[in-house]
């Protein structure tokens, strides 16, 4: 996640900076931008399923390593292109590689849990990927240097001040690949990965509707944030003349927000508040947060207001990954990378819907966004108190 979090305040300079002819108009860009966040997505969209479905049948750890060494190739690939082109090609490569790690880490949660106890599980993994995302934006934030002017070229590669964050992320990640290798055990017995591999068809009929609930929730839940991911730096950058270095900081908590709170309120309310209004007011709470978005000027209110969406997204999250889980029994790796297909959709609509409308009008995707959230999250209450 450090991988995916260190561009969301790079981006925009990123590709800024390769089109040095200044040929490509406000509104193109943006775009541009949008696009290049959309691409990663959607190729976890479509690779996502499959991954899991192999996690099942051959194992997590297979899968944590392609995930993990795929994506540090990526990302060193990244920091060195020269044109809009290469980064199309490389985010796209670098979204199907990485989809391998995320459902089979979230199955491996899964397989070390027991149902009383998943909810937490999931919350403490939800943690892991919310400092991914407060390290990522707080390392692109603080190594995206103006003032270093240094370029070396390899043929249609280059290296230069831009290409330090990526080249960090990639060291993380390499360093974590051989951690993994040697330390890291297989969490699926060997009964358990031959019986998976003869049972890999789904009864979809016993999964039921609400399997399909819990996904459609899902989605919403992630676009939410996708469109704030994907358009607060150009929002930022435009209304309140942002850098990278205050971009990244409102990153950084967000995540900072997400991570410490997934652990602690779903460990407090768990057995006080059911877990469906947990997720109700998880949606309520991005919906305010980001309609208030629109009327924060300062700093502080722009963090705080940045918070009270984190704080729904933290009581989201972690729950309807547990719902899931336990309704995919023996295939659960399958599930949940359903489960990641479906947080795929979310992050390749956000930043497309998103983007289209701050083309339209800078604070559009804010209102669109808020409007939705608070409308879901007051719906899943009153069927909650109806029950």
């Amino acid at each position: 996640m450090v991988g995916f979090g260190i561009t969301l305040p790079v981006l925009p300079y990123y590709a800024e900076r390769l089109d040095t002819a200044g040929r490509v108009s406000r509104e193109t860009m943006v775009i541009h931008i949008s696009l290049l966040t959309s691409i990663y997505a959607l190729m976890q969209f479509i690779s996502a399923p499959l991954w899991g479905k192999w996690s099942d049948q051959f194992g997590r750890k297979p899968l944590l390593l392609l995930g993990l060494g795929g994506s540090a190739i990526a990302q060193m690939l990244f920091s060195m292109a020269t044109s809009l082109d290469m980064l199309y090609i490389i985010r796209g490569i670098d979204g199907f590689l990485s989809s391998a790690a995320l459902p089979a880490a979230t199955a491996y949660v899964s397989d070390v849990t027991t149902e009383y106890d998943r909810s937490r599980g999931m919350a403490w993994f939800g943690t892991a990927v919310s400092l991914g995302v407060v390290a990522g934006p707080a390392v692109g934030g603080l190594t995206t240097r103006r003032d270093l002017h240094f370029d070396v070229n390899f043929g249609h590669l280059k290296i230069d001040s831009f290409s330090l964050p990526f080249l960090i992320a990639a060291a993380l990640m390499l360093v974590m690949f051989f951690v993994a290798i040697f330390w890291l055990p297989e969490s699926l017995p060997p009964r358990r990965v031959s019986a998976s591999a003869s049972q890999s068809t789904i009864r979809w009929q016993s999964l039921g509707n609400k399997l399909l609930i819990l996904l459609g929730l899902t989605t919403i839940g992630q676009l939410g944030l996708a469109i704030f991911e994907g358009t607060f730096a150009l929002y930022a950058q435009e209304k309140l003349n942002y850098g990278p270095l205050e971009t990244g900081i409102v990153f950084m908590v967000c995540g900072l927000v997400m991570a410490i709170f997934q652990t602690v309120a779903v460990s407090y309310l768990s057995g006080k508040i059911s877990v469906t209004k947990q997720i109700a007011f998880g949606f309520s709470l991005m919906g305010i947060g980001s309609v208030l978005l629109l009327i924060a000027q300062t700093l502080p209110y722009v963090l705080s207001t940045v918070g009270v969406l984190a704080f729904g997204v933290s009581l989201i999250a972690p729950n309807l990954s547990a719902l899931i889980s336990k309704r995919g029994g023996q295939h659960t790796g399958t599930v949940l990378g359903m489960q990641n297909a479906a947080k795929s959709l979310g992050q390749v609509s956000g930043p497309m819907v998103g983007g289209t409308l701050f083309a339209w009008q800078a604070g559009a995707p804010y209102l669109f966004t808020g409007v939705i959230l608070l409308g879901i999250g007051l719906k899943l209450g009153l069927s909650v108190r109806n029950n």
